[in-house]
C-alpha cells in the first residue's frame, strides 16, 4: 500500500490488476442482472440513462445503485474499496456514489475529457474514483484514458457537453492533452483508482458486438467540505435538463 499511495500522489492515478477475483465478478454481474430486471424500471429518470431512450438495451449508466440494494451498499460502504480509500485519502471516508457504465456496441458514445472535482464541489478536493472493469476493455471498446500528474495543476475550465451522464468536460482540451494521455486496457476485476482532479476520459465503442460494463465507486474524505447549495442548484438545474431532453 505504501508503493501505490505514493504512485497515487505522484500520478494522481494507480491500477491494481486482478482486485477482484473472477467471483467476485461473476456475482457482481449476477446482481446487476437482477437489479436491471426488477429495480431499474422504478428508478427516477435522473438516476438513470440511455444511449436512446426508447431502447432499453442501451442502457449505459446508473446512479446510486447503494441506496436501493443492500448488495451494493454493502460493496461500497464495507469492502476493500473504502479501505483504500481510506488509505489513499489519509482520512476516514463517506460512500457517495455506486455507479454503473457501459457502452453499448456501436453506438456507446465517448466519455469527454473531465475532472470528477468539477462536479463534488469540494473544499478541498479529497475524494477518490474508482472503476472497476466487468469485463475485458480496450482501446476498441472505450478504456479509460488519464494524464499523469493532471491532479498537480488545479481545476482546467469545464463547460456543457452534449454526453448524457457527463454534462461537463474540459473546454480547452486540445492536441497536447491527447498526446500525454495514457490508455488502461483492463480485464475483469482490474481496479483503477483515481483524484478528484486527475484529467480522464474514455472513446467511445466502436466495436459491433461487445459491450463495457464497469462498476464506480466515490468517496469523499470526511475532512472536504461539500458546497451543498451550489451542487443542490447545479443538480436540479441537470435535472431539469434531462427531463426536458426526455420530453422531447
Amino acid at each position: 500500500m505504501s508503493e501505490l499511495k505514493k504512485s497515487f500522489e505522484q500520478d494522481g492515478y494507480i491500477f491494481i490488476p486482478g482486485f477482484l477475483s473472477n467471483k467476485e465478478v461473476n456475482e457482481i454481474r449476477k446482481q446487476l442482472d437482477v437489479f436491471i430486471e426488477k429495480v431499474v424500471p422504478t428508478m427516477p429518470a435522473e438516476h438513470k440513462f440511455y444511449e436512446d431512450k426508447s431502447d432499453e438495451k442501451t442502457l449505459k449508466q446508473l446512479q446510486d445503485l447503494h441506496n436501493y440494494n443492500p448488495f451494493f451498499s454493502e460493496v461500497l460502504n464495507k469492502s476493500r474499496f473504502q479501505q483504500i480509500a481510506e488509505v489513499l485519502l489519509e482520512d476516514k471516508v463517506i460512500g457517495k456514489n455506486l455507479e454503473y457504465f457501459n457502452k453499448p456496441p456501436k453506438i456507446g458514445k465517448p466519455t469527454p475529457p473531465h475532472q470528477d472535482g468539477y462536479y463534488f464541489m469540494l473544499n478541498p478536493p479529497k475524494a477518490v474514483t474508482m472503476w472497476v472493469a466487468l469485463e475485458d476493455v480496450d482501446e476498441e471498446n472505450g478504456c479509460v484514458r488519464y494524464i499523469k500528474g493532471s491532479h498537480l495543476t488545479g481545476m482546467r475550465p469545464h463547460g456543457k457537453t452534449q454526453t448524457l451522464g457527463f454534462s461537463q468536460g474540459i473546454t480547452d482540451y486540445g492536441d497536447e492533452d491527447y498526446s500525454a494521455e495514457i490508455a488502461f486496457p483492463a480485464n475483469p476485476g482490474d481496479l483503477l483508482i483515481h483524484h478528484a482532479l486527475t484529467i480522464h476520459r474514455a472513446d467511445g465503442n466502436k466495436s459491433d458486438t461487445r459491450t463495457r460494463k464497469a462498476l464506480g465507486l466515490i468517496y469523499f474524505g470526511e475532512s472536504a467540505k461539500e458546497d451543498t447549495v451550489a451542487k443542490k442548484a447545479y443538480q436540479q438545474n441537470l435535472k431539469e435538463e434531462n427531463l426536458a431532453k426526455a420530453v422531447v
